[in-house]
This record gives C-alpha cells, structure tokens and sequence, in this order.
C-alpha cells in the first residue's frame, strides 16, 4: 500500500499542529505556514459545529473536503435528532470515509492527518485520525513537521492537564507548538493560531490580535530576572 505510505508522509511534512486536554476544555494550536513574505498564512483550524473542530496536517485540499463531510453529517444529525452528533460518531464515520480511499484503485487516501476535538455529554474528547483510516483518542497529541519536540514537551507534562483551565491550557498548547518551530523563527500571533471548545465554551478559534496576550504572557515568563540593585553602591562602600 504504497499510496497510504505517501499520504502518510504528506502528514509529516506539514506544519506542525498539538491538541491537549483536561478534564474540561480541550485545546488545539497550530502553526501557521506560508509560502513567502508576500502571502498570506494557510489555515489549518475549521470549525465543524458548535461543539467540534478540529486541526490539520498535510494537504489542505483535503482537509477541506473532509471539514465540508463532516459539517453535514453534524447537520444531519441535528436535524434528525435535534442534538450534537457525539465526537466519537462522527470520528468514526470520517474513518469509514477514509477506508474506502485505501481499498478503491480508481482513489488515493487522503493525505493529510485531523486532530479533531469536542465536547459532548461524555465530556471532552481528542481524536487522533490518519490516511490509513486508523483513530485513537489521547490526551495530547502532536503531528507534523518538527511534532516529535513537541511531542516531548507533551509527554513531561500531560499528568497535570487534567486540572488546568481554559487559559493554562492554551499556554501549554503554545509552548509545545514553540518547540516545533524552525530554529530562528520566533513564535508570534502571524504565524500561530488556537482553538478552544468545553464544558460551556462553544468551538471558538484565537488567532492575530486576539492571541497576543497569551505570547505576551509566554514572553513575560521567559524573559530574564531584573539583577538586584544596590550591589555595586555596596562594594564602593567596602572599599572606602
């Protein structure tokens, strides 16, 4: 199956993306990836329903018309049972999609990798899917380009998710995208966006103006302590 072994690989040459959890609100982050100075940045966020979206890796023209798949099948479901269409359901049935490109000769897999999250009466959820039609659920996730840095920042610090909020949260989120950025390349509200869903948060996307104070926060925190004063006036006390 050499065609799902390049669809695969469409997956990790993409611009890194990381989805993280609590045990309330689920957060996705990604980096933003343009072509040149002069364009402008590829969206990898969409908004499926009031209470699921999801992150992307790979082709965008994929992810497009798998986004427009799955906004129906929401839609249907509302109209016929006047209720959310559960996370797992619907990350289900975009697998079973997925499934048919791998088995026909006349199609190729979808090249390109979801992070799909949402809020449903069983809680928050995060989904991992990829072109071989498999899922899984996690607590945090990375894929991409660069993503197993971020991974690793993930790893040494998921135990303590479940108790974060929304705001600790997105920091997190931040953090780990940073860690998969091209060497040289700061992290700034151009080229970084998030998105948040949870218990009483409808999906929104954060981006440009709207997540700089959460870089700034980041900044704040790195930046160095200011060294004591009075140490200098000291030591010519001393000596005199």
């Amino acid at each position: 199956m050499r065609q799902v072994e390049y669809a695969m690989e469409a997956v990790k040459q993409g611009s890194c993306a990381v989805g993280l959890r609590s045990s309330t609100h689920v957060v996705l982050c990604t980096l933003k990836r343009a072509s040149s100075e002069l364009s402008s940045h590829q969206k990898k966020l969409f908004h499926i329903d009031d209470h699921v979206g999801m992150a992307i890796s790979g082709l965008t023209a994929d992810a497009r018309m798998l986004s427009k798949f799955m906004r129906n099948e929401c839609l249907n479901h509302r109209w016929s049972f006047e209720s959310p269409l559960p996370t797992g359901r619907l990350v289900r049935s975009v697998a079973d999609k997925s499934q048919v490109r791998t088995h026909r000769a006349s199609k190729r897999p979808y090249g390109v990798g979801l992070l799909v999250a949402g809020y449903d009466e069983s809680g928050p959820h995060l989904y991992h899917t990829c072109p071989s039609a498999n899922f899984w659920e996690y607590k945090a996730m990375a894929l991409g380009a660069r993503s197993q840095s971020s991974k690793t920042y993930l790893e040494r610090h998921f135990e303590t998710f479940d108790d974060l909020d929304e705001t600790a949260l997105i920091k997190h989120a931040l953090l780990a995208v940073r860690e998969a950025a091209t060497q040289g390349k700061e992290l700034t509200a151009a080229n970084a966006a998030v998105a948040v869903v949870g218990k009483g948060t409808a999906f929104k996307i954060i981006e440009d103006d709207e997540i700089q104070p959460y870089i700034d926060m980041i900044d704040a925190e790195d930046a160095p302590a200011p060294e004591p004063a009075g140490d200098a006036g000291d030591d010519m006390a001393t000596d005199a």
